[in-house]
């Protein structure tokens, strides 16, 4: 069976180096609405008219809107009340985040399963990001956001390679391939989706605990977004002294305080988290 692992990590590996490996597509609409927001004239109504398109996206930004991060002094009944209140850039990337959970499914039950389970963590450490960003940094909401979303992209080329090949492989296995590669695949895809620098480094560099870099970034709220998940349980990061991971510090935040135990904090986590299920 470890034959299986090397032989996957090597077809993937070489199908990177000679730029050969299937790479996911952006969605449609996601793809329209990224051209929107990067077109200076282009208006509210045009990002409207476009994800107006997509019924089960509109009412997801519409429920977003109405939720206790964003709720006004009025609801929020249609569309362009939505994206006037949340604004161009934040509603542009939550659209797209949003647009990418239909990437995750698939036929086969075992990949299926593992794709909404992947998708799932995204939204949650999402979520995390989304509060930290806004309590903690200077940096945008909506980009913490997608930098959750997408920080486990990588993992999808993967499941797709042993889908497509029918391979029979144990889950403590498949984890080993996945880890091991998911973050280099997930750098290379969104290159070739021409996200923002900041971002096509969090897959690379959201798992690595020790990284020291000048400022705190997208990568810096994945990886204490993570950590706060699993704080508690036996997930192996939990071995590690927290104290000794600097994004902690660049965040200002105690490595030794539960965020789950902050109950403003907690609600907000809670609230940011499932408005993007």
């Amino acid at each position: 069976m470890s034959n299986i692992v090397e032989t996957i990590k090597t077809d993937l590996t070489d199908a990177i180096e000679n730029d050969k490996l299937v790479l996911p597509t952006l969605p449609e609409v996601a793809l329209q609405v990224r051209e929107i927001a990067e077109d200076e004239d282009s208006a509210i109504m045009d990002l409207v008219k476009v994800i107006s398109n997509d019924t089960a996206l509109s009412a997801r930004i519409i429920r977003v809107c109405n939720s206790p991060l964003f709720r006004g002094s009025r609801a929020i009944e249609n569309l362009n009340m939505a994206v006037s209140r949340l604004g161009m850039a934040y509603t542009s990337n939550l659209a797209m985040g949003l647009a990418m959970e239909q990437m995750f499914q698939a036929t086969s039950d075992m990949i299926d399963k593992r794709l909404r389970a992947t998708w799932q963590k995204s939204t949650e450490v999402a979520g995390v990001c989304h509060v930290l960003a806004q309590h903690y940094t200077k940096l945008k909401p909506d980009q913490a956001t997608l930098a959750g979303l997408i920080h486990l992209i990588g993992v999808l080329p993967i499941l797709r390679y042993v889908e497509d090949r029918d391979i029979q492989i144990s889950s403590i296995m498949l984890d080993n391939v996945i880890d091991e590669i998911h973050p280099r695949i997930g750098a290379t895809i969104l290159q070739k989706w021409d996200f923002p620098k900041e971002l096509q480094n969090v897959p690379l560099e959201y798992a690595n605990l020790h990284r020291e870099v000048p400022a705190v970034d997208y990568a810096d709220l994945v990886l204490v977004a993570n950590l706060q998940l699993i704080a508690g349980t036996d997930h192996p990061w939990t071995e590690v002294d927290w104290k000794t991971i600097s994004a902690f510090d660049r965040l200002g935040l105690d490595p030794e305080v539960d965020m789950s135990e902050e109950e403003d904090l907690n609600a907000q986590m809670e609230a940011a988290m499932a408005l993007l299920k």
